[in-house]
């Protein structure tokens, strides 16, 4: 193993390479503006290199994102494969044996390069005796600096006998400022996408990285509405810690919002210990992948219930309303702060049965319309005509057949 100042790195022989160099980098510069994927620029890099007789067999990029859930991700390409593949990895994965005996690691702690000739076992780094199993000759790893000394690694394997050139060195090493550029495009991009998809969710997130970004814009649509609302929340938050009200909001809304997500739905906000979410009618299942998705939540919710009532603490109770119909979909609020959301009297109507929910002890109610159009009478209970708060005219209000546990 060497550190940079050791890696012998010298100019490539002019007879030799400057042609296949210069391809390498105007193709980098000027031709991958069209390519929006940092895995496809890496696995194509990586075929030219060999084109021009770099004996790479295997290719790494790792790189740090801002996301909810990972901390970062992992590119690996390797000869013989058209598409690289992708590996994330959770918060805490920088504090396993396997990270920190890594050279990963020590480019992560400042070293200008790794590189290891893979000749003999017993190596410093169990990587490098996968590597040499796998047919790997010689490995090197550089830093990747993006903007504000944000670093990346990338890394290259050969199984070329031998392994690298010094030549072969060298003109990897005069790519990387020109990919460090290339990439951090890439990557913000990406970034911006996560974020956007994280805080607005992903419907939203596309059409606002579309220019959907006008106070006002927006678009009417179809949508079936689920509202849902936490019961009790501020008694929890007056008495709970800190810590356990946090954990515990999470966890609800982890129980609500999976099943959500996984049926098509788009959660639009969360709202203190409430959130709305939509299910857009285009979809012709809308509707039963809205009921699909409550009786999955239920299932969920009282799963966390039996885990909290071991912790000695309450059952959490929950209401939520569901109707159907037209709302505005748009951007909505100041000139310096907008809110893409939903807006209309089918998001009331929703709205005012999630706060029935506490007045009739059912933690599910649906409107008349909903129920109507998802066809599912025969699981339902007619509860009656019930006005409504700002809503003109009484509806007809059903209940899942059966689902009567108080609501709290």
């Amino acid at each position: 193993m060497m550190s940079v100042s050791n890696v012998a790195i010298a100019s490539p022989d002019e007879g030799v390479w400057p042609q296949q160099r210069r391809k390498i980098l105007d193709w980098l510069v000027t031709e991958t503006r069209h390519e929006r994927f940092i895995d496809n620029i890496l696995v194509e890099m990586c075929q030219r290199l060999l084109d021009a007789g770099v004996p790479v067999g295997r290719a790494t990029l790792h790189f740090r994102i801002h996301h909810p859930q990972w901390i970062g991700a992992r590119i690996l390409w390797r000869t013989g494969i058209s598409e690289a593949e992708i590996q994330t990895f959770e918060y805490g994965v920088e504090e396993t044996e396997q990270y920190l005996n890594s050279p990963l690691y020590e480019i992560n702690s400042g070293a200008g390069a790794v590189r290891q000739r893979l000749g003999e076992p017993g190596s410093r780094y169990s990587l490098y005796d996968e590597l040499r199993a796998d047919g790997y000759t010689d490995y090197i790893a550089w830093p990747l600096e993006h903007t504000l000394d944000k670093r990346h690694v990338i890394t290259f394997a050969s199984d070329r006998p031998g392994g690298f050139s010094n030549d072969h060195l060298a003109l990897l090493a005069d790519l990387l400022p020109a990919f460090a550029l290339v990439s951090e495009i890439r990557l913000k991009n990406r970034l911006a996408r996560t974020l956007l998809e994280t805080y607005v969710g992903p419907h939203a997130s596309e059409k606002i990285l579309a220019g959907a970004t006008t106070r006002g814009s927006g678009v009417t649509v179809g949508a079936a509405i689920l509202i849902c609302d936490l019961r009790n929340f501020t008694a929890i938050s007056d008495l709970w810690p800190r810590d356990d009200v946090i954990e515990l909001l999470n966890g609800y809304f982890d129980a609500m919002s999976g099943p959500i997500e996984s049926h098509g739905g788009e959660i639009l906000k969360f709202m203190g210990d409430g959130l709305l979410a939509i299910f857009p009618l285009s979809d012709g299942r809308a509707c039963a992948n809205l009921l699909q998705a409550i009786s999955e939540a239920q299932t969920a919710v009282a799963t966390l219930n039996e885990e909290n009532m071991l912790k000695g603490h309450d059952p959490l109770g929950y209401g939520i309303g569901v109707h159907v119909g037209d709302v505005m979909y748009g951007n909505i609020g100041s000139r310096r702060r907008l809110d893409f959301t939903v807006i209309g009297p089918a998001v009331n109507v929703a709205s005012r049965l999630e706060s029935l929910t506490k007045e009739i002890k059912r933690p599910v109610l649906l409107s008349k319309a909903f129920v109507e159009m998802a066809s599912c009478q025969s699981q339902m209970e007619n509860l009656g005509l019930f006005p409504l708060r700002g809503v003109g005219e009484p509806i007809e209000v059903y209940a899942l057949s059966g689902d009567c546990v108080p609501s709290n």
